[in-house]
């Protein structure tokens, strides 16, 4: 088990920021370039969790306040790349940008990682409390849904980010059972590495969009 849950995390890791780096210096517009970065924060904040938890597998020490503090780091990083990759489908699809919905995002955004700083959340103690893991999830939730739907929204475009919006629901369906029951059902935590996987096939789409040919069909990009 701990074989096994430790290279996939190892691969993922070097999977997402290699990603990241190829995207920012191969790609040639401002979207692929915001593709690169949020790689980059989604890689390098996962990091900060999956490093901690593949030592603890191995080395006899007290990795507690690691942990919960790479939680935090990873709640954090996650909210931002949701925050990402809605600038990416307003460039990558020359989407007239309005201002409620980005004033929502941005609220939401803003809501979410200020929640995850309130004590009571307890990453110090590497904490499971269920209620604070709702509390701080609910403006997460609603963020994941509206970026969800906006990609959704353009699923019928022949692009290769058609089934991004699929990534994203699905990595919630997976994602909403640890967020809120892990700590008391500890093997719910296995649900994480289906919701990676969500993350790998976003990363590819990225790869595809940003990189292949078919990324110069791209609506023109508002300057």
């Amino acid at each position: 088990m701990k074989y096994g849950e430790s290279t996939f995390d190892i691969l993922y890791l070097l999977f997402a920021i290699i990603s990241g780096i190829l995207l920012l210096v191969k790609a040639k517009n401002r979207s692929g370039k915001l593709m690169g970065i949020a790689a980059l924060v989604l890689g390098c904040g996962d990091a900060f969790h999956l490093v901690p938890r593949v030592l603890n597998y191995f080395i006899d020490a007290d990795f507690t306040a690691a942990l919960g503090i790479g939680k935090l780091v990873t709640s954090v990083t996650m909210t931002i790349f949701y925050l990402l990759l809605y600038y990416v489908w307003l460039l990558y699809y020359g989407v007239q940008e309005k201002r409620g919905l980005t004033a929502a995002v941005w609220a939401l955004t803003a809501i979410r990682i200020g929640l995850c700083m309130f004590p009571q959340n307890g990453w110090l103690a590497n904490s499971s409390d269920m209620t604070w893991g709702i509390i701080r999830n609910v403006p997460f939730v609603v963020l994941g849904g509206i970026i969800c739907y906006v990609y959704f929204k353009k699923r019928k475009a022949d692009r290769p980010l058609r089934p991004v919006w699929l990534y994203i629901l699905l990595s919630f369906l997976f994602y909403i059972p640890v967020a809120v029951f892990a700590g008391l059902v500890p093997m719910l935590g296995m649900l994480m590495l289906p919701k990676t996987v969500c993350y790998v096939l976003m990363l590819i789409a990225f790869m595809r969009a940003a990189l292949s040919e078919k990324s110069d069909n791209a609506l023109p990009e508002r300057r």
